[in-house]
């Protein structure tokens, strides 16, 4: 007799394009920073969904938010006001210090608004042609088409080229291969204060300024992609408020609907200036339920949230630079707040997610060779402890494993 797991991956296989290569797991329920699976075992969620899960599983005022607001109105479409689009934006215009928003469904779509309106602010400037694009190596800022353009890596790009033209990638550690790039014809520069996707880098602080000056000196616009390490995650609403960066566009996602999908573009008023109506659209962008949901985060990230992640973050911080002292294998670590990468010898890394998963413990690897950590804002610490302890048995039973 085929187990509810064995039968939930047989029709998958079937039926599912099969873009994922998927753990065996199957998950039905989760409790704060843990997750269930269909057998009742127990794990510590320290990915989050990819960072998504900001307030943990089955947030009590999440469900009861989501669940009144899809008794009253669900959607209206963009033709007509609700009450709660403009509360979110006002929010997200407290925090970011931008003050226009449009609100989308997921991170890449809020990067394929910033790179549209990127474009339509020089057009309406009277520069049309200028309509270069800089990024960086190591970057991802997601699968659409626009937003694919500006992620580097051959493996995610060459079967989709030819992608969208005149896209430049950089070294996001070589200042002066940056100041070449820049030109009359740059657009934007597109960033990732902490590169997340590509082995979890903080940009470094001599970079940093290198951007602003640059982007000044040549009114090149600044486009932030905030998705991974925003809204909090860094103990700080955005990170590019720590490195002195003032971005023109801001994307978000992830965490802001704390597992309802919602992603959003934040404009800064001269860009804001050139969008005209029809420009850019959404059907479910800021409908009613996203808007509830992204209302109870703020709530939380406003109400004490962002100071618990700089304490969680310190506690984490500091157990993984222990890990590090115990194990030869591991040779960096990187990050701020709660994303975090540790980078490991690529023959261990290959072996540590699922042996996690043996130990009940969500990772995932990222880079081929780094071990990324994004879990709940709201974890504790007690399950912080928890959770490294079970890391530091699974490094255990690696290193048996290889001797």
């Amino acid at each position: 007799m085929t187990t509810v797991a064995e039968q939930v991956r047989d029709i998958e296989a079937e039926h599912i394009l099969q873009t994922y290569k998927r753990f065996p797991p199957v998950f039905v329920r989760g409790q704060g920073s843990y997750i269930f699976d269909t057998e009742g075992k127990e794990y510590l969620d320290m990915l989050s969904g990819l960072g998504v899960v900001s307030l943990g599983h089955a947030h009590l005022g999440l469900a009861q938010a989501i669940s009144t607001q899809t008794k009253e109105l669900v959607h209206t479409s963009n033709l007509f006001f609700h009450l709660l689009q403009g509360q979110v934006a006002t929010r997200l215009a407290k925090l970011s210090k931008l003050p226009r928003a449009f609100l989308c469904n997921s991170g890449t779509e809020a990067i394929e608004a910033c790179l549209k309106f990127s474009r339509r602010y020089w057009h309406t400037n009277g520069k049309p042609t200028r309509k270069g694009i800089v990024a960086f190596q190591r970057s991802f800022h997601g699968r659409t088409f626009g937003s694919l353009s500006v992620t580097s890596g051959t493996p995610f790009r060459e079967p989709f080229e030819p992608l969208l033209p005149d896209v430049t990638f950089v070294s996001p550690e070589d200042p002066t291969e940056l100041e070449r790039a820049i030109s009359t014809n740059t657009a934007a520069l597109i960033i990732e204060p902490i590169q997340g996707e590509g082995g979890v880098w903080p940009i470094s602080q001599t970079m940093a300024d290198t951007i602003q000056s640059i982007c000044t000196n040549t009114g090149t616009l600044l486009i932030a992609d905030e998705i991974q390490c925003g809204l909090g995650r860094t103990g700080h609403p955005f990170y590019y408020s720590e490195l002195g960066l003032q971005p023109d566009l801001i994307a978000i996602g992830k965490a802001l609907g704390a597992g309802f999908p919602v992603g959003a573009a934040l404009i800064s008023e001269p860009v804001a200036k050139t969008i005209a109506f029809g420009d850019h659209g959404s059907t479910y962008g800021g409908n009613l339920i996203a808007c509830r949901a992204a209302l109870v985060f703020l709530d939380e990230l406003e109400n004490g949230l962002i100071s618990r992640v700089a304490e969680a973050g310190s506690r984490l911080q500091a157990g993984l630079h222990s890990l590090a002292k115990t194990y030869s294998v591991i040779n960096d670590i990187r990050g701020a707040g709660l994303i975090w990468g540790m980078d490991v010898e690529p023959n261990i890394a290959e072996q540590i997610v699922p042996a996690a998963l043996n130990h009940g413990l969500i990772i995932n690897l990222t880079a081929k060779h780094v071990i990324r950590f994004l879990p709940p804002l709201t974890i504790t610490n007690a399950d912080l402890d928890e959770g490294l302890a079970r890391l530091n048995s699974v490094f255990e039973d690696v290193k048996t494993q290889t001797k």
